[in-house]
């Protein structure tokens, strides 16, 4: 089951069916089913205070990963930032929704195993991202 779930933010607007759908069609194409998945869209000052509190970082993040899957099932909690994507989604110049999409996926990634910790990891996500977005039009 997918949810989305908003702390100390407002709920953007999603076609949620849609959404759940496209991520489900992801996570088999890298050979997974999705079990529990929860999307909790959040302010900077929250995902901050995840970041400082599960993984020692004292740094604004646009999303953040807590992978509960297990074999072939992914499961996890996803942060997601809704100001830091505005702001990113502005510094790219793409729509928020877009970069909201992008942020579901790769947070979806992480739980099929997909790294961005190096350069080349970093163009594999990318790489990953774009392709399922293709997947969404």
């Amino acid at each position: 089951m997918v949810q989305f779930i908003a702390e100390n933010i407002k709920m953007p607007t999603l076609d949620k069916a849609a959404v759940e759908h496209w991520l489900r069609r992801v996570a088999a194409g890298y050979g997974f089913s999705v079990g529990d998945l929860t999307y909790i869209f959040c302010d900077d000052t929250r995902i901050l205070e995840v970041n400082r509190q599960f993984l020692g970082h004292d740094y604004y993040t646009d999303v953040i990963t807590f992978d509960y899957s297990t074999s072939a099932r992914v499961s996890g909690d996803i942060y997601i930032s809704l100001d830091t994507v505005r702001s990113n989604a502005e510094m790219v110049g793409v729509s928020f929704t877009t970069e909201l999409h992008r942020i579901l996926v790769h947070g979806l990634l992480h739980l099929t195993g997909q790294g961005d910790k190096t350069p080349e990891t970093k163009v594999q996500m990318t790489d990953k991202e774009n392709k399922a977005l293709a997947l969404l039009a």
